[in-house]
């Protein structure tokens, strides 16, 4: 069986050490040192903190997509945007928006901007139309404005764990299903993030709200 790669993570390096040497006592395998790469994840670590991007990945996303020329959009997509009704033509080439979508959907790995606007696109994957194909191009233009940003984990924080939930009642306008959206913190650092559609149609925004916080990780 071979293995690609592989990181050790821990914070005694006594530890460390060891583990990597009974590795190569196991296995044939070449030590790279500290981690700057990692599917398609770019590292920078310093005494003070660790700063995760994926710009290479975004440039080539927008490489493929030919927005390198295209003006950056201010934002990933429209506000009340009616892209669950809309009746033009089915794109030619389907798996053309599905390729980009999955793209996106990795590189919502460092960027908790993009998951609500890509969790609406994820929708329309099995007949995708031009409308949602220039939705999301709009999404591309706008990471070709801030395609280095990404998630900053500092050494110091307080240790304090932070969540904040919101629910946009009603949101999926085919179905009535409300959206929930929350994102957790630990210490200042982003840990965990996601936009969803809830299971059930609630009759007002306060229950939606409720159940918004009861789906929270954790709880």
């Amino acid at each position: 069986m071979a293995c690609d790669k592989l990181r050790v993570v821990g914070n005694n390096g006594d530890a460390i050490n060891k583990f990597k040497q009974y590795l190569h006592k196991c296995f044939h395998m070449k030590d790279l040192g500290r981690l700057k790469y990692f599917l398609g994840v770019e590292v920078a670590q310093s005494s003070k903190e660790i700063f995760l991007c994926q710009q290479k990945y975004a440039l080539d996303i927008i490489t493929e997509a030919g927005s390198l020329a295209a003006k950056p959009a201010a934002t990933p997509c429209e506000e009340n945007h009616w892209l669950a009704f809309v009746v033009g033509p089915v794109i030619s080439d389907p798996s053309m928006y599905r390729r980009l979508i999955g793209r996106l959907m990795y590189l919502c790995f460092t960027r908790p901007d993009l998951t609500y606007s890509v969790h609406v696109l994820s929708q329309f994957m099995q007949n995708p139309r031009t409308e949602h194909w220039h939705a999301a191009l709009r999404v591309v233009r706008y990471l070709k404005g801030h395609p280095g940003q990404g998630i900053l984990l500092p050494k110091e924080n307080d240790l304090q764990l932070d969540g904040w939930c919101h629910s946009d009642w009603a949101g999926c306008l085919l179905m009535r299903r409300s959206l929930t959206g929350w994102f957790i913190q630990f210490g200042t650092a982003p840990i965990s993030w996601k936009t969803q559609k809830q299971q059930m149609v609630f009759a007002s925004s306060a229950e939606a709200e409720y159940r918004s916080m009861a789906r929270q990780p954790g709880n």
